[in-house]
C-alpha cells in the first residue's frame, strides 16, 4: 500500500500520495459489511446497502482520480485496485440474483468478462503490453454502479432500474472486447517487430 511509485522507490513519499490506496483498501473493508446488509435485505431492497455500495463506488473513481492528480501511481494500486472493482460489482450482481433482481444470464456475461480480463490482461503485461483503462470501461464501470445502487434501493416489483443496469452490462461487454482486441493487436505488432529485426 505504501510503495513508492516506479523508478522511485527510494525516495520519500508524502503523506498526501497514500490516499488513493487507502480508498481502496477501504473499499475492499467496506465488502464484508456490504454483503451481510445485502445477504440479509428482504427482496434484495436495502437503503443500508445501496448506501455501502454507492459510497464504495465513489471511492473508486476519487482513487483513480487523486492518484492522477498526485501523479503517483503504485503497483499495488494497479493490481489490487480493479481486484477491489471486480469484487464489489460481482458480488453484488450475484446477491441481486439470489434475491431474484437480476436474470443469471447477466451475472454469467459479468462473471465470464471479469475472468477473462483478469486472467488474460496480467498474461497479456507479462508479454509487454500493460491495460491502459478507456473512457468506455470507465462509463461502464459508472453505468453498472448506478444501475445496482438503483435496483437495491427499489422494491422487486420496479423493473425500470434494470435498464440502467442492462446499459451498463452492454457497456462493459463491449469495453472488454475493445480491450482484448487492442492488447492482441499490439501484442502481434510487437511480435512482428521482433521478428523483423
Amino acid at each position: 500500500m505504501f510503495d513508492a511509485p516506479d523508478g522511485a522507490a527510494d525516495a520519500p513519499v508524502p503523506l498526501r500520495y497514500h490516499i488513493p490506496n487507502a480508498l481502496t483498501m477501504l473499499r475492499l473493508v467496506a465488502l464484508p459489511v456490504f454483503w451481510a446488509l445485502l445477504w440479509r435485505a428482504e427482496g434484495g431492497q436495502s437503503i443500508a446497502a445501496a448506501v455501502v455500495f454507492a459510497a464504495a463506488s465513489v471511492t473508486d473513481y476519487l482513487d483513480g482520480y487523486l492518484a492522477r492528480r498526485f501523479q503517483h501511481q503504485t503497483r499495488f494500486g494497479r493490481l489490487v485496485d480493479p481486484i477491489a472493482d471486480r469484487l464489489l460489482i460481482d458480488s453484488a450482481v450475484l446477491l441481486l440474483w439470489w434475491h431474484g433482481r437480476v436474470p443469471l444470464a447477466a451475472v454469467l456475461l459479468i462473471l465470464g468478462r471479469d475472468v477473462v480480463l483478469l486472467l488474460g490482461l496480467p498474461l497479456a503485461a507479462r508479454r509487454g503490453y500493460e491495460l491502459t483503462v478507456i473512457y468506455l470501461g470507465k462509463t461502464a464501470t459508472a453505468v453498472l454502479m448506478l444501475g445496482l445502487t438503483l435496483i437495491m434501493l427499489t422494491p422487486p416489483s420496479t423493473h425500470w432500474p434494470l435498464y440502467v443496469f442492462y446499459v451498463g452490462l452492454a457497456l462493459a461487454l463491449t469495453a472488454g472486447v475493445v480491450y482484448l482486441v487492442t492488447a492482441r493487436g499490439r501484442l502481434d505488432t510487437r511480435r512482428q517487430g521482433t521478428v523483423g529485426r
